[in-house]
C-alpha cells in the first residue's frame, strides 16, 4: 500500500461561504499516481467543516441559512461568556457538520456523482486562512 499526503491551502471570506474543492482534490488524486484506495481529507480548525454537496446557486445559500437556524448567530452561547469572540455558533455549526471526509478512488479519480462536489465551510465569523489534509491511501 502507498500513501501520498498533502496539503490545500486557501484563504476565506467568513462565516457562511463555501469553497468547492473539487478539482483540487482530484489534482490530488492525480498528483499521487494511486489508482485504487481511499482520499481522506480533514479540516484543520474547530469553526471550519468539509462535506459533499450540489455545488449549486440555491444550495449555497440555502445550506448556511439551515445552519443558521440550527445553531442561530444571534443566540447566547457558553462559548462566547467564556471568551468574548461572538463565535459560539461558528463551532456548534462545523461540529454538525463534520471536518473530515473520506472519499473511495478507482482509476485515480475520486468517485462522486454527477452532481456532488466536495465542499469546505467556513463557520467562522471572520476571513481565515484554512488548510485540508490531503491523505490518499491505495495501490
Amino acid at each position: 500500500m502507498r500513501i501520498h499526503r498533502s496539503c490545500i491551502e486557501l484563504s476565506t471570506s467568513g462565516h457562511g461561504q463555501m469553497v468547492d474543492l473539487t478539482a483540487r482534490i482530484t489534482e490530488e488524486s492525480k498528483r499521487s499516481g494511486i489508482q485504487r484506495g481511499l482520499i481522506h481529507l480533514f479540516a484543520v480548525g474547530s469553526t471550519v467543516a468539509l462535506g459533499t454537496i450540489e455545488f449549486e446557486p440555491g444550495l449555497l445559500k440555502d445550506l448556511p441559512t439551515l445552519m443558521d437556524e440550527l445553531a442561530p448567530p444571534d443566540r447566547r452561547y457558553h462559548h462566547d461568556a467564556t471568551w468574548h469572540d461572538g463565535n459560539g455558533h461558528s463551532h456548534l455549526q462545523a461540529t454538525l457538520l463534520g471536518a473530515s471526509l473520506t472519499l473511495p478512488l478507482e482509476g485515480g479519480q475520486p468517485i462522486l456523482g454527477t452532481w456532488q462536489q466536495v465542499f469546505l465551510m467556513e463557520c467562522d465569523i471572520r476571513p481565515r486562512q484554512r488548510r485540508v489534509v490531503v491523505t490518499i491511501f491505495g495501490e
